[in-house]
């Protein structure tokens, strides 16, 4: 991760995104392998796993599941995680006020946060992560449990705080909207990195638009693929016809003028066609030969 970016970690649930979220927050250990670690992982330049207490200085951590006490106020909550970081007196004080007033809970401070909305309690959340000023900020499915009105409303946030105090994000999710407000993104499968790069030179690499056909009957969708395939290779590497969710997608250059030949190919088969720019889940598709759903 590059200081000050926002870094996102895509995956669908069983990918393995939970589970390097936990080792980069030093909550799990990673697995050795033949008795031994393999590869090495640190964190402005301390090691996760020998220099724990020095990481988690350093971090913010924000958990998929909720982690406030719903009896007590939102200042209370924030009070009390202070005190775990070994801050009190005016200069907690301040700093609780400082967030408040930026998260928009200043006059709330006082209620209880059971009676919150979820947007609101993520906000706290968000408030006790960054209450000991960390350099890393760790969110683990952040959007989870939000409208899209308090899903803007955190990445605004984030933006700010990454343009004003510089601080770095990494995030983990599996919603395309929030993977492509990333600087940076490793797209994950089966407790593997299959690509990192920007959101747009991931979409880049397929190299040409994604054509998807659903058949007119369904039991024809195989004999359909293969007839395509046929007929209009080569096809780009990845790019070849393949069958997903009902439909067949298929990746060529210049996907409008192709769809045109493609039509009268298969006419009377084929209840629509159609074609567009490739998008992350696209790109998850190309890398892994599934769809985040499957």
């Amino acid at each position: 991760m590059n200081p000050g970016e926002i870094f996102g970690i895509l995956g669908p649930n069983g990918s393995g995104k939970t589970t390097l979220f936990r080792v980069l927050a030093t909550l799990l250990r990673p697995r050795p392998r033949n008795g031994a670690l393999s590869g090495q992982l640190s964190i402005f330049g301390c090691d996760v796993v020998t220099q724990s207490a020095s990481v988690r200085r350093h971090l913010g951590v924000m958990f998929q599941m909720p982690s406030l006490d719903h009896k007590l106020t939102a200042e209370e909550n924030l009070m009390y995680h202070g005190h775990l970081y070994g801050l009190h007196g005016p200069s907690l004080r301040a700093r609780i006020n400082e967030l408040l007033e930026r998260f928009g809970l200043d006059t709330r401070r006082g209620e209880y946060v059971e009676r919150f909305s979820g947007g609101m309690r993520r906000r706290v959340e968000l408030a006790k992560a960054l209450l000991h000023q960390p350099r890393l900020l760790l969110l683990d499915e952040p959007a989870t449990g939000l409208d899209p009105g308090a899903r803007r409303d955190l990445w605004n946030l984030l933006s700010a705080l990454r343009r004003e105090q510089g601080v770095t994000v990494a995030l983990t999710t599996h919603l395309m909207e929030e993977a492509d407000r990333c600087d940076r993104l490793a797209v994950m499968c089966r407790g593997r990195v299959a690509a990192l790069n920007s959101p747009d030179r991931l979409k880049d690499a397929i190299g040409g638009d994604v054509i998807t056909i659903e058949p007119d009957d369904p039991e024809d969708i195989d004999d359909l693929r293969k007839v395509i395939n046929v007929r209009f290779s080569p096809w780009p590497p990845g790019g070849e016809p393949a069958v997903h969710g009902g439909r067949i997608h298929l990746e060529k250059p210049d996907g409008a003028a192709f769809v045109a030949t493609l039509s009268g190919a298969v006419a009377g088969r084929t209840r629509s066609i159609t074609v567009g720019k490739p998008t992350l889940e696209d790109v998850f598709l190309h890398l892994t030969g599934h769809t985040l759903w499957e």
